[in-house]
């Protein structure tokens, strides 16, 4: 027969008062994977393919407004689809008089020069004049 144990010889759990990282940082590691392969697909909604050029990256503070126009020729701003009848209208509600406001135009590369000046001539007879066009870079 077997003795029970003395009380003083007993080993009490205690509770575990650490907190276990791993799970963490695999949760953040995955979160941050999917951010990145996000992110640039949020940039653009409108699919223009866009020529290539050598020209140098414009800076500036303010949020550009972006002027877009597709295969179809249709013109948007930021997303959201305009006729050309509209487009100086629409630029300058948005602008709220602040024509100082940087206006960058993506046009399709198979889009003709001619639809691309005429947009800009409507952007600048809206009294715009920080007016750039949008390409890819070449490397």
């Amino acid at each position: 027969m077997q003795r029970p144990l003395a009380p003083s010889r007993r080993r009490k759990k205690s509770a575990i008062n650490t907190i276990n990282v791993t799970p963490l940082v695999d949760v953040m590691l995955v979160l941050l994977i999917i951010f990145m392969i996000t992110s640039p697909m949020i940039v653009a909604g409108i699919n223009v393919d866009l020529p290539n050029s050598a020209g140098k990256v414009i800076s500036g503070n303010d949020e550009p407004i972006s002027v877009n126009i597709d295969k179809s020729g249709n013109i948007y701003i930021n997303e959201t689809l305009v006729t050309k009848g509209n487009l100086g209208k629409k630029l300058a509600a948005i602008a709220k008089a602040n024509y100082a406001l940087r206006i960058f135009v993506r046009s399709d590369k198979t889009i003709s020069y001619g639809t691309v000046v005429k947009v800009m001539d409507i952007i600048n007879g809206a009294g715009f004049s920080r007016v750039a066009l949008v390409t890819n870079l070449d490397s």
